[in-house]
């Protein structure tokens, strides 16, 4: 069993992971990745699936992964400190924006705060993040990545939803895994609020199509989006869960 002619073992060299753990299907990459954090699996450890069946986003939506077409994949990461509100994610969405725009240029692809992936004002991708805690202790977090690499995208969410290789036909999903591989490990170790680099990372990144983003004025430390009212105020928006 491959995943576009390469087994676990050659997935672990491709990504530089200690683990990758890779199935043909699964009802969601983020379930078998909080097996194998409460089995003691090390940070960075990966799951990859070619197909999920009941994959899930923000606020319990479903998210649509049929086999051959995206990347689907979930990573383990262990913080020394627990991040402070939705700062992983922001990451997250940082790190998957830079992969695609290494292994996609043409995308030229954005962040929609907090965390979806958008391509030509469409959404391309997604970032989930779940916590899973002992008591008081941060145990781990499974960061749930999903992109559209290949589609096709069906015809009833053609208007809001875009493949990656709409725009930039010669993408491969293991340049877009080993982009992205390279650069989850770097998320772990980081302190628990944003710096002002990341900060003003995203405020490069941020797509202003969202509602309230043209008058996004940037991140606070914890992720929270700051929107100038028009009385000019600040208003905090926070990550629902």
């Amino acid at each position: 069993m491959t995943y576009d002619g390469l087994d676990e073992r050659g997935l672990e060299r491709l990504t530089g992971a200690p683990l990758v753990v890779f199935r043909s299907s699964l009802p969601s990459t983020l379930d078998l990745a909080h097996e194998l954090g409460e089995s003691g699996a090390p940070a960075g450890a990966l799951v990859l699936a070619d197909e999920q069946t009941a994959g899930r986003g923000r606020q319990g939506r479903t998210w649509y992964s049929p086999a051959e077409t995206g990347l689907w994949l979930a990573v383990l990461v262990r913080p020394a400190l627990p991040p402070a509100g939705g700062a992983l994610a922001i990451r997250a969405g940082l790190a998957t924006v830079d992969a695609v725009a290494e292994a996609a240029p043409e995308a030229a692809p954005r962040l929609k705060w907090p965390n979806d992936l958008m391509v030509a004002g469409r959404k391309a991708g997604g970032i989930l993040c779940e916590a899973r805690w002992s008591g008081e202790q941060l145990g781990w977090v499974a960061i749930g990545i999903g992109v559209n690499v290949r589609g096709p995208v069906p015809a009833a969410v053609r208007e809001q939803a875009i493949a990656l290789a709409d725009v930039a036909a010669a993408v491969t999903r293991l340049a877009l895994l080993a982009a992205l591989a390279h650069r989850i490990p770097a998320l772990d170790p980081r302190p628990p609020e944003l710096d002002d680099a990341e900060r003003a990372r995203f405020r490069v990144a941020c797509w202003r199509g969202a509602e309230g983003a043209a008058n996004a004025v940037g991140l606070d430390r914890d992720g929270a989006l700051l929107v100038r009212r028009a009385d000019g105020a600040l208003d905090r928006r926070v990550l629902a869960s």
